[in-house]
């Protein structure tokens, strides 16, 4: 695909993914992704598909308006897409989960193949709790 291209993948994946459609999200990533959180929190690893969507259940389950990521800058190289993003989320617990974001998004083949995220870890704990 294009850099074009995969910027629309990209776009149109966080779209499905803040309207709380996971299963059309999720369909968008190949059958081999790998979505790797990163730093030290409970939530951090490297996670298949099929554990990423495990953990989109548990984390969006404590959403129950769901949780937005509105991407703020896109840059598009080769089969990379590189995006800033912020999040909103009402949590369950009464806080409110807004973080901001780095994600760098490997396209093949019309599909998301391998996402990198990089945020506050230290929201995550405050918000989510430790393990």
């Amino acid at each position: 695909m294009s850099t074009t291209g995969n910027k629309t993948l990209v776009t149109n994946f966080w779209k499905s993914f803040s309207a709380g459609q996971y299963d059309s999200a999720l369909a968008m990533l190949s059958e081999d992704a790998t979505w790797t959180v990163m730093g030290t929190t409970a939530l951090s690893g490297t996670y298949t598909k099929a554990e990423f969507a495990k953990l989109l259940g548990e984390v969006g389950g404590s959403a129950p308006k769901g949780i937005q990521v509105t991407p703020s800058q896109l840059t598009a190289e080769d089969d990379r897409v590189s995006i800033e993003a912020e999040s909103y989320a009402e949590i369950s617990n009464g806080k409110t989960y807004k973080n901001i974001y780095h994600f760098m998004m490997v396209c093949k083949d019309a599909k998301i193949a391998k996402v990198r995220e990089y945020l506050d870890t230290e929201h995550v704990t405050e918000v989510f709790g430790a393990a």
